[in-house]
């Protein structure tokens, strides 16, 4: 018989009823259906959307910086007003004073170094939490969409100087009280605490004990009747995608609803682990006795309960799966389960930043190079697809993230440094790529390597032009 210790339920009896007892099982799916695996990404901490705008500042917030330098320190300090300024290279050249402080930048660095921090410095994999992780790339990425928003609107107000532009810069203190979607991120963890307690509540309301099934079963109940929460078919919007947005809207990605599923179960006293399994991501309750996962009671197992319909579509690998095969799966760790979120916002904003580009794939570029007639021939800036700025940064910063949890990943590296060459930063693709080559199998580094090669007289022929010369740079 498995039970749970819940917080807050001590008083109740530790029951030995069967979920058979209760009139109703639910079988809400929990996204693990039909999840697809795979994907690429990358490393580099430039942050640059690509326009050339001027971005005003007065003397008043120039006075303030000085006094009140960004910090995430604890200790209680003046709020102050948050103001953009360029992260671009071009953009910051461009401002009316060039020594403004980098507000934004300051945001993007500790947002990174607190994700960089949640997933690196924990002694044990358990202790890294999947919410806070989340909730910083969230932050991350939306102060730099932020950022652009105050640059369009400040260039917007420079062209016509009588009209009003509405700001959105804000005022907070530090990055957990940052607001993301009308709240900060240590509201977001509370949104989870919550549901946490209204789980306890529907355990106590029906007045049933602390079964494993009983506790799945209220879990269910709370996330996908009371709180609605369901899974997109298609991700297009990027909403999907984070962590807030889902917890706002009650509809997410897959993986992003089984990671909801363990957070609030790990706030129950219950562990939930996961595996990939074919395109899916199942996750079931850590138990030594994985038989009564599968045994069938009202309908459903407790398995079943938890993973919904792809677990009974004969279609599905998951369908196939028994106490044994259960076994032999590899569980993912926390660092897994945040690189699979990453992934897909990778795949997300690589489709929405190549749009315009159907078919357009990260090493489109390295088929046609592969040729010996052609690695020298078109060396052209031309010749590079024009993408989505914003759009093609933010699948960058994802792979950077990425490359955190897998350094040692050579694919992962080689997509990362095709982003940087479609985003024409050369010599930072050139980089990465030559520390591809260093991992990557022989044959793959046989096809990178005339690549890079182009890549090198590319960043020539712009180091040239920046010097003033006009035409072509010629190889003799």
């Amino acid at each position: 018989m498995l039970c749970v210790s819940l917080p807050g339920l001590c008083h109740l009896p530790m029951t030995a009823n069967n979920t058979a007892d209760n009139s109703t099982t639910v079988a809400a799916s929990v996204a693990a259906a039909s999840f697809p695996i795979g994907g690429s990404y990358s490393e580099c901490r430039r942050l640059r959307y690509g326009y050339d705008c001027r971005v005003c500042w007065n003397e008043n917030e120039k006075e303030k910086w000085k006094k009140n330098k960004f910090t995430t320190a604890s200790k209680p300090h003046k709020k102050r007003r948050l103001s953009p300024s360029p992260l671009a290279t071009s953009a910051l050249a461009t401002t009316r004073n060039p020594s403004c402080p980098n507000f934004y930048e300051e945001v993007l660095k500790i947002a990174r170094d607190k994700f960089t921090q949640e997933i690196s410095f924990q002694s044990k994999d358990k202790d890294i939490s999947l919410a806070k992780a989340l909730l910083y790339v969230a932050a991350e990425d939306e102060a730099f969409m932020a950022f652009n928003r105050e640059i369009d609107a400040r260039s917007l107000q420079n062209e016509r100087r009588d009209a009003s532009v509405p700001s959105d810069a804000q005022e907070w203190d530090h990055l957990e009280v940052m607001p993301l979607g009308g709240k900060s991120i240590n509201e977001w963890l509370a949104e989870l605490d919550a549901i946490a307690k209204e789980v306890e509540v529907e355990l106590v309301s029906r007045d049933i004990g602390c079964h494993l099934g009983e506790v799945l079963e209220a879990v269910n109940v709370v996330l996908f009747e009371s709180r609605g929460f369901k899974r997109s078919p298609v991700l297009v919007d990027s909403k999907d995608s984070y962590l807030h947005s889902v917890l706002g809207s009650g509809r997410g990605s897959a993986i992003l609803l089984s990671v909801i599923y363990i957070e609030v179960c790990r706030r129950l006293n219950l562990t939930i682990v996961g595996s990939r399994v074919g395109e899916h991501f199942l996750i079931w309750p850590q138990t030594g006795n994985p038989e009564e996962l599968f045994k069938v009671t009202s309908g459903h197992s407790l398995f079943g309960v938890v993973n919904g319909r792809c677990v009974e579509d004969p279609r599905s690998k998951a369908s196939d799966l028994n106490s044994n095969s259960l076994l032999g799966l590899e569980i993912a760790t926390n660092k897994d389960i945040i690189g699979i979120a990453l992934a897909n916002l990778i795949r997300l904003h690589w489709k929405r930043a190549s749009r315009t580009n159907h078919g357009l794939m990260f090493t489109s570029p390295l088929r046609h190079v592969h040729y010996v007639n052609e690695r020298i021939s078109n060396i052209n800036n031309s010749n590079v697809p024009l993408l989505r700025p914003q759009d093609l940064r933010l699948a960058i910063m994802a792979s950077e993230r990425l490359l955190i949890l897998q350094p040692h990943n050579w694919a992962l590296r080689r997509d990362h440094g095709m982003m940087l060459y479609y985003s024409r930063e050369y010599e930072e693709a050139v980089q990465e790529l030559s520390i591809c080559m260093a991992f990557a199998p022989e044959d793959e580094a046989e096809v990178l390597e005339p690549f890079v090669e182009k890549l090198h007289l590319l960043r020539l022929e712009s180091s040239w032009k920046s010097l003033g010369h006009k035409g072509r740079l010629t190889v003799p």
